[in-house]
């Protein structure tokens, strides 16, 4: 299920002015996020939130989730789920497939304004690289085995973009480790655990927002922190009616 993406890597440079932030699988959580964003008091200005991709399905404001793409401080990677939908749009995926999998937010959706999601989509990198040496932080969807040089490349086979958007090796403990030696710190979703999980250098951070019991998860790479939420305690303490940034 290959999208046709304008890149398949980012590079930003180190954040000087403010913080960065890196948010697990939102899966149209919004409401979650929105309180998530006020506790750690986000700055637009000068902060910068990293998103590791699945913005869309399961969750129900994905159309809400979708929109942040236009916030000049939101830079997501590239999902399963995006992937998905980018499919469905160019006709290489059945509708019906895609919502067995959460896509049912798009049933009565135009096949244009699909369309035009799905352009939108196309423009986000596998990979996201921020700041450099000991710094250094990538974020990516799924889980990547290899170096940091070979990450740069982006010259990825159709088999390691599958892993970058599918993989659940690592994750699941059936990856061996020692394959991503070479490898800074790296952010990744797709597998929803309970909790944090960190395997080598890979930091598993979807916490299963959009199910029972799953929480929203936001972290600060810099200094190591984390927050959560779950979207029913977020909605408690008032989450729906605060402004995004």
């Amino acid at each position: 299920m290959a999208s046709v993406l304008d890149t398949s890597v980012q590079h930003h440079s180190a954040n000087r002015s403010g913080r960065d932030f890196v948010v697990g699988d939102l899966h149209g959580c919004v409401d979650a996020l929105r309180y998530l964003l006020r506790l750690v008091s986000f700055d637009p200005a000068c902060d910068r939130l990293f998103s590791v991709g699945d913005l869309v399905d399961r969750g129900e404001h994905s159309e809400q989730a979708l929109a942040l793409l236009d916030k000049p401080w939101f830079f997501a990677v590239l999902g399963n789920h995006e992937d998905a939908l980018c499919a469905v749009a160019d006709g290489r995926l059945r509708r019906q497939w895609w919502y067995g999998i959460g896509g049912a937010w798009a049933a009565n959706l135009p096949d244009e304004s699909l369309r035009r999601y799905a352009e939108r989509l196309r423009t986000l990198p596998l990979v996201r690289v921020v700041g450099s040496g000991p710094e250094r932080f990538n974020v990516l969807h799924a889980e990547f085995f290899g170096t940091d040089a070979e990450l740069d490349a982006g010259n990825f086979s159709a088999d390691t973009r599958q892993q970058l958007l599918w993989g659940r090796d690592l994750a699941m403990g059936n990856g061996d480790p020692q394959r991503q030696r070479g490898l800074s710190l790296t952010y990744c979703g797709h597998t929803p655990m309970r909790d944090i999980k960190q395997v080598g250098a890979q930091v598993f951070i979807d916490t299963g927002a959009f199910g029972p019991g799953g929480r929203l998860t936001i972290v600060e790479p810099r200094a190591l922190r984390r927050w959560s939420i779950s979207v029913e305690e977020a909605r408690a303490e008032g989450a729906a009616a605060l402004a995004l940034p």
